[in-house]
């Protein structure tokens, strides 16, 4: 008869204490708002051990057509001037890689990291192995040329499907010294299964 005494009193306790600690765990999965608790819907989003409150569709994760146009470069290409036109996919593991429309010769294939800043918000710190300068000598092989640091910052839009941000590219020589400093908007358009070569012209 102790025993089962004993037992009860453990799984009344149990009870009881799991009824305290629950609205604490609610509190840690929802946003603050005048002193009560609100619930947003959650997702589970890949990584491990993280909750992240996003919607359907509102994933930057995924293959993407993407363009760069300077805007608001004093003395550099005028507003408007078409920078690159690429194919870029984001990875579930927070890498991203680009194949750019750029000559082969340039470094058309180049890698980043992204994370989410916010609700919808991302960044990306991006990194291209420049190519050979062949301008230098048309005929042949150029010389190498140094890397190129892309920054962007961008906004996913509600359902998904397209993102607009702002980018910054700095094209360096081999000694670490900025030859070329761009600035401008990026815009991105979700490709899918219904994509055809014409939307990306």
């Amino acid at each position: 008869m102790k025993t089962g005494w004993k037992t009860l009193t453990v799984i009344a306790a149990i009870v009881i204490v799991s009824g305290m600690l629950a609205p604490a765990a609610q509190a840690d999965c929802g946003f603050y708002n005048k002193g009560k608790t609100k619930l947003v819907p959650q997702a589970w989003d890949g990584r491990a051990a993280t909750l992240l409150p996003i919607s359907a569709g509102s994933s930057i994760v995924g293959m993407w057509h993407v363009t760069f146009t300077a805007e608001g470069n004093p003395g550099g290409p005028p507003d408007g001037t078409p920078i690159d036109n690429a194919l870029v996919t984001w990875h579930a593991d927070n890498t991203e890689i680009m194949n750019s429309a750029r000559p082969p010769q340039d470094g058309q294939f180049c890698m980043g990291v992204w994370e989410q800043v916010g609700p919808l918000k991302y960044r990306l710190n991006h990194f291209a192995w420049s190519g050979n300068d062949t301008e230098n000598a048309p005929s042949g092989i150029g010389n190498p040329a140094g890397p190129t640091h892309i920054t962007e910052q961008v906004t996913l839009g509600s359902g998904g499907k397209h993102f607009t941000g702002h980018f910054t590219l700095d094209a360096y020589d081999l000694t670490g010294n900025v030859v070329a400093h761009i600035v401008g908007k990026v815009e991105g358009t979700r490709i899918t299964m219904s994509t055809k070569v014409s939307d990306l012209l």
